[in-house]
């Protein structure tokens, strides 16, 4: 029961991390929006850039979120079949 909840509990803390990126990538493309309206080239690039590092990490972030669920499904399998025999 530890382990399993040790992994929901990691997969929690990923779940926040992806939660925060995907509102900061929304927040970022609102201005990247903004800036294109007001043609600030400079800026523009610099939140170009900000946003595909976003969207890298956001990426990441979901496969690690996969794979946590994976775990915590199997982990959550073992604890049915020990309990059960």
């Amino acid at each position: 029961m530890d382990h399993f909840n040790r992994l929901v509990s990691e997969q929690m803390v990923t779940m926040d991390k992806l939660l925060f990126l995907q509102a900061e990538l929304e927040r970022c493309q609102q201005i990247e929006e903004e800036l294109q309206t007001l043609q600030q080239a400079t800026d523009l690039e610099s939140v170009q850039t900000d946003i595909q590092l976003m969207k890298k990490e956001l990426k990441e972030i979901q496969l690690i979120f996969e794979k946590q669920t994976e775990e915590v499904i199997n982990s959550y399998r073992e604890m049915n079949l020990t309990a059960s025999l």
